[in-house]
């Protein structure tokens, strides 16, 4: 296995300086490619089937040094890929025994737990990638957007890969240039959800699966009983453990958004939607965010569907073209010249004028913002550079999270969430404090 860089200075140390002059051999004898066992980051993966499987990967381009999961099932693909790897089902034993050897901390676990395990990463000085939503309720975003920031050597990032992407800087470009005028108000729409919502609580009893830890898998939520409808997939709708549509898509789909225009904290967030129920989210939502204007920007309208619910078809787009062009979800941006569609991470952006469209095409918008390697290679080049990528926790990540989760409770409250735009204070009364600050069970603390 590749030696940590505390490992070779160690080595380094115990040869002694003339041992040292002999064993260091010039790069460019070694040859174009080589890297030294001290460039080279110690990866704890932790929650790695699905799409933590995808993470790992990812961060394959360093040592995949321990994988961590409380499902050998689900790790099994994992387990398999990487022998060498060292196991463990608790993140907390993890970071205990390996935490003088791990450089950086992948988490892509249910949400309900990426606050918690972020947190104790952070703690133990750990350069953190967490899966979005960066975490549950605006307590947890805000708790560790503040603990970032007070770690500011310490690279975060959240994997909203589309920030990362060249589209989303496509997508910048074209809008600062003006070609569809101010933007005055941004749609966007998704068919999720894809799992149970609008559901109440199973009652019939199961076993707990033999390779599943139930009472790790659970973490900090409240304890009940094991069920399939929670565990291995369809967790994401119930409000313990997920964040329905919104935690799933709008991190992707409201990104482009949050950064171009500076959107900040909105004054109002306005739900509409099917039936509540008093765990899962409901089946479809319509959320529309008001923000003031800001930075020079005039007010901007947002609005979020879900549940295959779109928006209605602009005049220029014709009625001869498909409406949405892509059902699975997108991004309409309405401006006072003019409106463009783009897909969920800002790929395939057309003005819906198709004349206006070819003109562009035909006239490109000159490239303004530099280009990444993508979202992985971002975060380990960051480490290497000590700078921050773009969505790092107290930067962009946390407060793009604060919006998404204000909308859920705003749709779980049934209620009009009420802000002070300039602080982000939650002004409206009455909000159960538990829903903007989960209690944790004992033995899991933030």
């Amino acid at each position: 296995m590749t030696k940590s860089r505390r490992e070779f200075v160690s080595d380094l140390s115990k040869a002694g300086a003339g041992a040292f002059a002999f064993t260091i051999v010039p790069r460019h004898v070694l040859g174009k490619g080589y890297r030294a066992p001290s460039d080279t980051l110690n990866i704890a993966c932790i929650g790695v089937g699905g799409m933590g499987y995808n993470d790992v990967q990812g961060m394959a381009v360093e040592n995949i040094y321990a994988l961590c999961d409380v499902d050998d099932r689900a790790a099994e693909r994992a387990y398999v890929k990487y022998p060498k790897a060292k196991r463990y089902k608790d993140y907390r034993e993890m970071l205990a025994k390996e935490g003088s050897t791990i450089d950086a901390v992948a988490i892509s676990t249910p949400d309900h737990l990426h606050a918690a395990i972020t947190m104790a990463a952070l703690k133990a000085g750990k350069h953190v990638y967490c899966q979005k939503p960066l975490a549950r309720t605006v307590g947890e975003v805000r708790a560790l957007k503040a603990e970032a920031a007070r770690r500011p050597k310490q690279v975060t990032q959240m994997g909203n890969q589309g920030h990362a992407m060249d589209t989303t800087r496509v997508l910048r470009e074209w809008i600062e240039s003006g070609v569809i005028g101010t933007v005055q108000r941004v749609e966007f729409f998704t068919n999720r959800p894809i799992w149970p919502q609008g559901i109440n609580r199973p009652t019939e009893m199961h076993n707990v699966p033999a390779t599943l830890d139930w009472n790790l898998w659970l973490g900090p939520a409240a304890e009940r009983p094991y069920h399939p409808s929670y565990a291995p997939f369809n967790w994401r709708g119930y409000w313990d453990f997920g964040t329905g549509a919104m935690g799933d898509m709008a991190c992707h789909l409201m990104d482009a958004a949050f950064w171009i225009l500076e959107l900040g904290y909105p004054s109002r967030v306005i739900p509409e939607s099917t039936a509540l129920f008093a765990e899962t989210a409901p089946r479809s939502s319509r959320i529309t965010y008001e923000f003031p204007a800001r930075n020079g920007r005039p007010p901007v309208t947002v609005t979020w569907r879900d549940g295959s619910l779109f928006p209605p078809r602009p005049e220029e787009w014709g009625t001869t073209r498909p409406w949405p062009n892509d059902p699975e979800g997108g991004q309409l941006w309405v401006g006072d010249k003019g409106s463009l569609l783009a897909g969920t991470y800002g790929g395939d952006p057309q003005l819906c004028d198709p004349v206006k469209h070819a003109a562009l095409v035909a006239n490109p918008v000159p490239q303004k913002y530099e280009r990444t390697p993508g979202v992985y290679k971002e975060f380990v080049a960051a480490i290497r550079s000590g700078t921050q990528p773009g969505s790092n926790f107290s930067g962009h990540a946390g407060p793009l999270t604060e919006m998404i989760v204000l909308g859920n409770l705003a749709v779980r409250s049934g209620r009009t969430i009420e802000l002070d735009p300039q602080t982000g204070m939650v002004k409206t009364t009455g909000i159960p404090p538990e829903w903007l600050m989960p209690r944790y069970r004992a033995g899991w603390t933030l």
